[in-house]
């Protein structure tokens, strides 16, 4: 069995660089929504009918079918480079990247949660799976993509889109701004070392895209600056590094392929684990794309669908040889907010437009200077950060938490290059902070007033859980107290075993010193936790 096409040389894996997929900012949304929006579960209808009305009335209407064609188009020329870069950094024949762009993005297009948006092979996923091909071979690394796909189709079946709404707004913000600087960085390289005639095109292309909107937005400004510089370095005969430098593209289509792997737990030991991995990284970030562009475009997508979308677009992927991918968000950027588009359209002809492109104007395509869409990437990174954040009279007003939050996302993300470990680390930071925070509301009060000499009562009040609750014990006198203890709890909340313990701890404390501890005033939740674990948790103190 052959498989999808020879890996590069070594050398090409040293020369890589992690070209970052990419964000949406959150802009002002007036100017982007959607002309046909999808419901919202208030109204009970399902996302697939918004999906399909959005799309009919863009086939009914040349003005937003053109948008939609016209965006399709700058997004495939964008992710070309992209596609082969990415690769590169997996260590796999470029061929893999671009088939696995096409498929992904023409299968989102009819399963995914979120229209407009794109998916196609990315570097956080070649990252994590990289060590497959190195390591194993194509046929094992293709293995791993479908078996990924299963699993994020498992994850998506079970609900784990719900998970995104423990991710705090600060760790949003941090996402935003860190995908920001990566695209910045991810273009560094096409810009040292190279010809001084690289600069005043990267100039010229961000000056059309500034003020070319100015003049008409019927046609999309990054497209206009691709084509100008394409024509002008050709007709000047400039010699400046182009998409051709990048990479071999195709000659034909993506066939179907079969991994030829054993079916053996031998087998499943070595690629579970990029495959878990790859699942999790993927959907991680599909997911924040999905509800970046959500806000963006003031409209609501099925998070729930697009992680089980994500999945079977994997499964297509890697039976087409594909290297698979998950959302990109620097090209959904410039579908949504550059180019305009709203619907499965631009999505799917983003696809087709690709495979297109690489195959029947291959050698067109090459001639397209880097230049050009290092100034679109610049474009694209400036308009994604959240300039808002860093302002200083925003930063004045932020809490100092939730400023740390948004600055440990950012570093981490962009020490690691991946998307997942930030997100994961803003996220542990912010809960520490959280926690933190809560605890210091927790007080326990004595009452000097009581029935008689030998009793005294304590007011606790505030969430008891392992943060707050680990000082309760020392909230109390156990030898100066009376005999009679009585622990009101009405303002209180039990929420764990650690509260639980800590309950228990008071009460052996005193018992100890032959007092009697009646705890009262417990609402029904606490009740029942404290019923089920009290004195069955063991000598915690």
């Amino acid at each position: 069995m052959t498989g999808p096409g020879p890996r590069p040389v070594p050398g090409a894996l040293a020369r890589a660089t992690d070209r970052t997929e990419t964000c949406v900012s959150q802009e002002t949304r007036a100017s982007l929504r959607d002309p046909a929006p999808e419901p919202t579960p208030a109204t009970g209808a399902p996302e697939a009918d918004g999906s399909l009305r959005a799309v009919l009335a863009a086939l009914r209407s040349p003005r937003v079918l053109r948008t939609e064609v016209l965006a399709g188009l700058v997004v495939a020329l964008a992710l070309i480079p992209e596609a082969i870069a990415f690769s590169i950094i997996a260590g796999v024949d470029p061929r893999l990247g671009l088939f696995a762009s096409f498929t992904m993005a023409v299968t989102i297009a009819f399963v995914g949660g979120r229209p407009a948006m794109i998916s196609a092979a990315t570097g956080a996923i070649a990252l994590v799976i990289a060590p497959v091909a190195r390591e194993y071979g194509i046929d094992y690394f293709i293995a791993t993509v479908i078996l990924a796909g299963i699993i994020q189709v498992v994850f998506g079946v079970l609900g784990v889109a719900k998970l995104m709404r423990f991710i705090p707004r600060s760790v949003m913000v941090g996402f935003v701004n860190a995908l920001a600087i990566l695209i910045f960085l991810s273009q560094v390289p096409h810009l040292t070392g190279v010809p001084w005639a690289v600069y005043p095109l990267v100039a010229a292309g961000i000056a059309i895209m500034v003020f070319f909107p100015r003049l008409t937005k019927v046609v999309p400004a990054p497209l206009v600056a691709i084509a100008l510089l394409t024509v002008v370095v050709i007709a000047a005969g400039i010699a400046v590094p182009t998409v051709g430098d990048e990479g071999a593209l195709p000659e034909s289509l993506p066939a179907l392929f079969f991994p030829d792997v054993p079916l053996t737990f031998e087998t499943l030991r070595v690629i579970a684990p990029y495959a878990v991995a790859m699942a999790l990284v993927g959907i991680l970030e599909s997911l924040l794309t999905a509800k970046l562009v959500d806000d963006v475009t003031d409209t609501h997508s099925n998070k729930t669908r697009e992680a089980w979308g994500q999945g079977v677009a994997n499964i297509v992927t890697g039976f087409f040889g594909g290297m698979g991918g998950c959302a990109m968000i620097g090209q959904t950027m410039i579908n949504v907010k550059a180019s305009g588009a709203r619907t499965r359209i631009s999505t799917f002809l983003a696809g087709v437009f690709l495979l297109g492109l690489v195959v029947g104007l291959g050698d067109v395509v090459a001639a397209i200077p880097m230049a050009a869409l290092v100034a679109v990437m610049i474009m694209v990174s400036v308009g994604t950060f959240d300039w808002h954040s860093v302002r200083l009279d925003t930063l004045a007003r932020m809490p100092k938490s939730e400023t740390s939050v948004m600055l440990v996302t950012v570093v981490v993300t962009v020490a690691t290059h991946n998307l997942a470990y930030g997100v994961i680390a803003g996220v542990l930071v912010a809960m520490v902070m959280f926690a933190r925070r809560v605890a210091h509301f927790t007080t326990v009060t004595r009452l000097d007033a009581s029935d008689a000499d030998d009793r005294r009562v304590y007011a606790v009040q505030g969430e008891l859980f392992f943060a707050s609750s680990n000082d309760l014990v020392y909230q109390f006198d156990y030898t100066g107290d009376p005999t009679d203890i009585v622990v009101d709890l009405s303002q209180a909340h039990v929420w764990d075993a650690s509260s639980v313990a800590a309950l228990d701890a008071v009460r052996t404390k005193y018992e100890r010193r032959g007092k009697n501890v009646t705890f009262i005033g417990m609402n029904a939740d606490t009740t029942t936790r404290f019923d089920r674990l009290s004195g069955r948790l063991g000598a915690a103190h």
